[in-house]
């Protein structure tokens, strides 16, 4: 396919080597294959996956003399989509709630239409779209889009998206799609200058108390539970302390109810925060999204709405502030912060829910042909919370240890402690017991008093759970209530330790 027709203003300016070499790709496909062809296009969050595709309607337009519609699922989206068509000089109608007959299609090239409203409009007799050749389906992972197929059986379609695979497992996007043309990956886009690079940081969290849904992802009733109490609670306001202090940051939960106390707690702490969920008036989420922009420390917590058709690229700081097992999720999240800002390139990323543990990086290859082809496959090979955590290794803050720094070491391996015991032939629980002792030594050593050992202890506690889950690894007893009374046990003979040492 000739590239002579990006000489015009309107595209010389808008697309890069990259999109052309995609567009060209795709027109091969075209133009090889039957009208009635399904295509799947990749490309990462910020590729500009919209620049591309409005490409394709103005050059489609000129050759084939058809119509183009373009799919969405968000109001949103509609509204952007249609003012990047207009930049590329295609006259379009986006069909909304309000467009109840089209007397005047003829006047337009293409169509931009929400999902449930196109499909109510098709669904009565008497609103017909003429003369339609090509269908673009946005977000193509999402299934909502395939009752609309059947109104477009002889149309071309193409869909895209930054991550081929489905939201709902039971239906695989293979079976709707008969090719998937993978773009450039996001590292290659980094590398390149188009996209900003993530700078990643996680927090252990122990996830086993979450249930896994319908749907294949965590649910919001398990979430919430977790997410809510104040450990999670004081995790979170302290990783922002210690990596995001004064940065504009988005905080990603699963549940309202979360992003609600989220927003109590940053607020008693004294940061500027907002918190936005899909309840909001339009009025409200416009008033909030404007202020986050123009808020060089904003905090804005919020529940899946600002995943997909929201683009703010001054934000510097993305939490992830709840776990999923959703690769297109993680993506988009993080995909939040990944636009290029001024001269900013680097954004950063803080995962309190094992997500790179489960995916691994951000900017890591995937071989999105194989996920396409065998996304049970995948699914399957997801690693689960126990496994991941039974790799943690639990390393104590700086800011921590320089409360214990009167010590000379503040190491203990319980694994290596147990294969001694056992060796030695005592009972595995001696192992419990020269943990607490160690621990005792520590705060004795960087404390004036039994009160200022007490407080120490305190600080210690994520430690403690460390230990307490290896140490149940070990013996083979995982189970919660175990756990549970061995914590709280551990925790009253470490304070008894004190008793007349001071």
């Amino acid at each position: 396919m000739a590239t002579d027709t990006l000489k015009d203003n309107t595209t010389e300016k808008r697309l890069y080597d990259y999109q052309i070499k995609d567009l060209n790709r795709i027109f091969d496909v075209m133009n090889e294959e039957p009208e009635d062809f399904n295509l799947l296009y990749q490309l990462p969050t910020g590729g500009g996956k919209t620049v591309i595709f409005s490409e394709i309607v103005r050059r489609y337009i000129a050759k084939h003399n058809k119509k183009v519609v373009i799919l969405t699922h968000r109001i949103e989206l509609c509204k952007q989509t249609s003012n990047v068509l207009s930049g590329f000089k295609v006259k379009n109608k986006v069909i909304n709630s309000k467009v109840k007959t089209l007397p005047d299609q003829d006047e337009y090239q293409c169509f931009v239409a929400m999902v449930e409203t196109l499909n109510n409009r098709l669904s009565d007799k008497d609103f017909v779209l003429k003369n339609v050749g090509l269908v673009i389906i946005d977000e193509a992972h999402y299934n909502s889009f395939r009752k609309l197929f059947k109104f477009f059986e002889n149309c071309f379609i193409l869909g895209v998206t930054a991550t081929p695979l489905s939201s709902n497992i039971k239906l695989p996007m293979k079976d709707n799609y008969d090719k998937l043309i993978v773009g450039d990956d996001i590292s290659t886009l980094i590398k390149n200058g188009f996209l900003a690079e993530a700078e990643m940081y996680h927090y252990d969290v122990g996830l086993t108390s979450l249930k896994i849904g319908i749907n294949g992802d965590y649910t919001v009733k398990s979430s919430e539970a977790l997410y809510t109490n104040g450990v999670m609670q004081t995790k979170l306001l302290s990783a922002y302390e210690e990596l995001s202090k004064n940065k504009k940051t988005l905080i990603f939960n699963n549940g309202i109810y979360t992003s609600k106390e989220v927003y109590y707690t940053f607020n008693k702490a004294g940061y500027n925060v907002r918190h936005l969920d899909n309840t909001a008036s339009k009025q409200d989420r416009k008033e909030i999204l404007d202020w986050f922009k123009h808020t060089p420390d904003a905090v804005l917590t919020s529940v899946s709405i600002l995943t997909t058709g929201f683009d703010e690229p001054s934000v510097e700081s993305i939490i992830l502030n709840r776990a999923t097992r959703s690769l297109t999720l993680f993506f988009q999240m993080i995909g939040r912060g990944s636009r290029i800002y001024k001269d900013r390139t680097t954004f950063q990323v803080i995962d309190l829910g094992n997500n790179i543990a489960r995916f691994g990086p951000w900017s890591q290859p995937v071989d999105w042909q194989h996920i396409f082809k065998y996304p049970d496959l995948y699914l399957d090979n997801i690693v689960d919370d126990e496994s991941l955590e039974r790799e943690f290794v639990y390393v104590m803050p700086d800011t921590l240890k320089e409360r214990f720094k009167n010590s000379e070491s503040l190491d203990f391996d319980v694994k290596a402690e147990y294969k001694k015991v056992l060796n030695s032939g005592k009972k595995s629980f001696k192992v419990i017991e020269q943990s607490i002792a160690q621990h005792s030594k520590i705060c004795i050593e960087n404390s004036k008093d039994v009160y200022e050992a007490r407080e120490l202890v305190k600080l210690l506690q994520d430690e403690i759970q460390y230990r307490i889950k290896q140490y149940s690894y070990c013996i083979m007893n995982s189970t919660d209530n175990y756990k549970d009374w061995l914590f709280d046990e551990y925790n009253r003979k470490l304070r008894i330790s004190f008793n007349g040492k001071f």
